[in-house]
C-alpha cells in the first residue's frame, strides 16, 4: 500500500514503521467509537421501556445503526481513496459527532424514529472511521505484526465498551426502563417519556464535545511525517466485484457479518436477560453494569491475545475463542442462576480477538486493493443489524434464553472459517518448503 512520492495527506511516504505519535491517536479512535458505539446497549433497555417495545421492535435500535455500515462503506472506501487516512479520520470523526448531537432533539420528541435516525447519523461517521481505522493501523508497521498490532488497537476499543455500559448505567437506566402506559393518562405518558428521554442525551452530548476535539488534533497532525499512503484506486461496485475471486475476503466478510451479529445479540439483551428472575433478577441500573464485565473480557482478552497471537497461527486461535464462546453461549441458554449469567458474560473474553483477526485474515496481501478489501469487510458489520432482528424475534416467540441459540450458530460458522484459514495457511507452507 506504500508507494513513492507523497501520499495525499502530504505525508512523505517510507517503509512501514511503528510511528508512536499516529499509532497513539489511531489507537484513540479505536477507544472512542467503542464508547460510543456499546452505549447503544443500554439504550436497547430504556427505550424498550420507554416506548412499549417487543424484543424485535427495541432490536430496530441496533438495525438502525449497523445498517448505516453496509449504506456507507462503499463511499467511505471512496472517500479514503480521495481524501486519505487523516482528511478520512477528521470527516468520519465530525459526522459521528453530528449523530450525537442530534440526541438533542430526538429527547425533545420523545418519539422512537427520531432515536433511530441519530444513531444512523452516528454509524455514517464510524464506518468511515472503520474504514480508515482499521488499515491505517495495519500499515503503521511490520506485516508480520499487523496481527498483534490491530489486536492491541482492539484491546483499547474494548476499554471504551467496558467503560461505556458502566457509564450509561448510571445515567441512562439509573431511573429505571418502564413507563406504564395502562397505568397513565395520554398526557402522563407523554410527559414521563419526554422526562425519561431527556436522560439519554447528556452522554452523547459528552461524546460530540470529545469528538470535535478529537477531531481538532488530528487536524494539527494531518501533516505528520511518516503516514503512510492511500492507494488511489477507488472504492466503487466493480473494483468490489473484482474481490470475488478472492476467497479468503468473501468468506471473512461474512464471518464479520456472523461476528458482529452475535456480539451485538448478546450485549442487547444482556441487560433485559440479567433481570429476569430465573437468572439474577437484578435492577436495570445493576443489569446494565454487569454488562460491563461482558465487554471488559474482551478487553482482557485482546491483550492476552495481541501476545498469544505472535506465537500461535491466527486462524487455529480463531476457530478456538469460536469453540469456547459457543459452549458458552449454549451453557447459558440450558440453565438458569448465577451459571447462565457468568457463562454469557464469560463469552466476552473468548470474543476478544474474533474482529481483529477476521480482518486480519481476511485482508492479507490486498495491495493497492486495500480500500476495497476494507470497504467490503466493513460492510459485513451490518450483520449487527441482521442477526439482533433474528435474536429479538425468537425472543418474543420462545423467550431470552432460547434466543441465545441464534448467536451460537453464529460461533460455529466463524469456526469454520478459522479452521479453513489455518489449514489454508499450513498448504502453503508445506508448497514453499524446501524439498
Amino acid at each position: 500500500m506504500t508507494s513513492q512520492g507523497p501520499d495525499v495527506d502530504g505525508a512523505p511516504d517510507g517503509q512501514p514503521h511503528t510511528r508512536p505519535l499516529l499509532l497513539g491517536m489511531v489507537v484513540f479512535l479505536f477507544f472512542a467509537w467503542g464508547f460510543a458505539t456499546v452505549l447503544i446497549d443500554t439504550l436497547v433497555p430504556k427505550l424498550k421501556g420507554l416506548f412499549s417495545l417487543s424484543y424485535a421492535e427495541v432490536m430496530l435500535t441496533q438495525f438502525s445503526f449497523f445498517l448505516g455500515y453496509f449504506v456507507f462503506s462503499i463511499p467511505a472506501g471512496f472517500i479514503l481513496s480521495r481524501i486519505g487516512y487523516f482528511r478520512g479520520a477528521m470527516l468520519g470523526l465530525v459526522v459521528m459527532a453530528c449523530g450525537c448531537l442530534l440526541f438533542i432533539p430526538a429527547a425533545a420528541l420523545a418519539v422512537f424514529p427520531a432515536f433511530l435516525l441519530a444513531l444512523f447519523v452516528m454509524a455514517a461517521g464510524i464506518t468511515l472511521l472503520q474504514v480508515v481505522a482499521n488499515p491505517f493501523i495495519a500499515e503503521l508497521g511490520t506485516v508480520e505484526s499487523s496481527h498483534s498490532r490491530l489486536t492491541l488497537a482492539q484491546a483499547f476499543n474494548s476499554l471504551g465498551t467496558t467503560i461505556g455500559p458502566w457509564v450509561g448505567a448510571v445515567l441512562i437506566l439509573r431511573t429505571g426502563v418502564a413507563v406504564h402506559p395502562h397505568q397513565l393518562s395520554p398526557a402522563a405518558i407523554a410527559a414521563a417519556r419526554h422526562a425519561e428521554a431527556h436522560s439519554v442525551e447528556l452522554p452523547f452530548v459528552i461524546i460530540a464535545v470529545a469528538l470535535f476535539a478529537l477531531a481538532t488534533a488530528f487536524w494539527f497532525l494531518r501533516r505528520s511525517a511518516g503516514a503512510p499512503s492511500v492507494s488511489a484506486q477507488m472504492a466503487r461496485l466493480s473494483a468490489l466485484w473484482a474481490l470475488r475471486d478472492r476467497p479468503r475476503l468473501m468468506l471473512g466478510t461474512f464471518a464479520i457479518f456472523l461476528y458482529v451479529g452475535a456480539e451485538v445479540s448478546i450485549g442487547s439483551i444482556m441487560t433485559n436477560y440479567l433481570m429476569q428472575p430465573s437468572v439474577l433478577g437484578l435492577s436495570p441500573e445493576r443489569a446494565g453494569k454487569l454488562v460491563s464485565f461482558y465487554w471488559g473480557g474482551a478487553m482482557v482478552g485482546r491483550f492476552i491475545g495481541a501476545f498469544v497471537l505472535r506465537h500461535i497461527r491466527p486462524g487455529l486461535v480463531l476457530a478456538g475463542c469460536a469453540v469456547f464462546t459457543t459452549l458458552l453461549a449454549l451453557i447459558s441458554s440450558f440453565t438458569t442462576g448465577a451459571v447462565a449469567a457468568v457463562s454469557l458474560i464469560a463469552v466476552g473474553l473468548f470474543n476478544s480477538i474474533m474482529f481483529p483477526t477476521i480482518f486480519a485474515l481476511a485482508s492479507e496481501n490486498l495491495g493497492d486493493e486495500t480500500p476495497n478489501g476494507s470497504a467490503l469487510l466493513i460492510m459485513g458489520i451490518v450483520g449487527g443489524a441482521i442477526v439482533p432482528l433474528i435474536t429479538g424475534a425468537v425472543a418474543d416467540r420462545t423467550g431470552l434464553s432460547a434466543a441465545l441459540l441464534v448467536p451460537a450458530i453464529c460461533y460455529i460458522g466463524i469456526c469454520i472459517y478459522g479452521w479453513w484459514t489455518a489449514a489454508q495457511f499450513g498448504r502453503q507452507e508445506a508448497i514453499q518448503a524446501p524439498s
